[in-house]
């Protein structure tokens, strides 16, 4: 072999179909991973877990009276002016997590189950148990993780 030549490697269809393969789970993988928090990371740990507290979730002015908003982990409620209430953002059906709050309910996408915003208890299945509730505090026009 001269130093001009280059040893050759044979490339089998099935290298090239685990690469690319390998590529597109990669890829559909952090498509998945998106969320609707405006990219920001509220909590590692389940709705009021460990390592939060203290967390600002949102301001009071954000969170309408009636409804609420899914913020990460957690869906923060104003069920009645001033009481602030909150719950995990997953649904108990089948962990899809929850979309939106309107009129005093808690809506999933998934399958259109429904939770009052009040207390978290299921209105309309085909969930059947309550969202969790996470523990939250008031302090002055902040709403944080307790």
């Amino acid at each position: 072999m001269t130093g001009s030549q280059v040893p050759s490697r044979t490339v089998t269809r099935r290298t090239v179909v685990a690469a690319v393969g390998g590529a597109g789970l990669t890829v559909a993988l952090t498509a998945c991973g998106g969320s609707d928090d405006g990219g920001q990371k509220v909590a590692d740990t389940p709705a009021g877990g460990a390592g939060d507290g203290g967390k600002v979730l949102a301001k009071t002015a954000d969170i309408p009276e009636g409804g609420g908003k899914v913020i990460g982990d957690v869906v923060v409620t104003q069920p009645k002016a001033g009481e602030f209430k909150a719950f995990s953002s997953k649904c108990t059906h089948q962990g899809c997590a929850v979309k939106d709050v309107a009129a005093g309910i808690i809506n999933c996408p998934c399958h259109n189950s429904q939770f009052s915003a009040a207390d978290g208890s299921v209105k309309k299945g085909p969930a059947t148990s309550p969202l969790p509730p996470a523990s939250i505090t008031v302090d002055g026009d902040s709403i944080k993780l307790a």
